[in-house]
């Protein structure tokens, strides 16, 4: 067995896909949670609303685990580099377009929650516009999904 082998170089990807979108998610939920407080503070029946929209940056980090998965469940004890180097390259699509999208989700979310917090009556508004920043993270899923086959 050589140092660097197949199966070393999937097993880095599936950790780039879930590692790297956890952290964007962490990152995301963090800042929409931060601003979720204080509008707690204010108004504390809002907590089903903040709730929602702080959770929804969390699906990268779901969607990168799932990639992970995959991964993990095509690598083969005999795999050659080259293979190796295929699974790899499946995890980034959705460890840096998670990570990215996730951050930005979480920045809308944290506007939405503000939102609510004038409006209340704006939660649809609000889900739909964070919504509109997950649908990169769903495409990447499917780019990550097709190169896994």
């Amino acid at each position: 067995m050589n140092i660097i082998d197949g199966q070393l170089i999937a097993l880095l990807g599936a950790a780039i896909a879930f590692f790297v979108a956890g952290i964007g998610s962490s990152r995301g939920v963090g800042l929409a949670g931060q601003v979720g407080a204080g509008v707690l503070t204010e108004d504390p029946s809002k907590f089903g609303a903040v709730m929602l929209l702080e959770a929804l940056p969390s699906t990268q980090a779901i969607y990168g685990f799932v990639i992970a998965f995959l991964i993990i469940g095509n690598i083969d004890p005999a795999m050659s580099v080259t293979q190796g180097l295929h699974l790899l390259a499946a995890g980034l699509p959705i460890g840096i377009v998670g990570f990215i999208s996730a951050i930005y989700q979480g920045k809308v979310a944290a506007s939405g929650i503000q939102l609510i917090a004038k409006q209340p009556g704006s939660l649809g508004s609000a889900i739909t516009l964070a919504l509109m920043v997950e649908m990169f993270a769903i495409l990447a899923l499917i780019v990550s999904i097709l190169m896994i086959g």
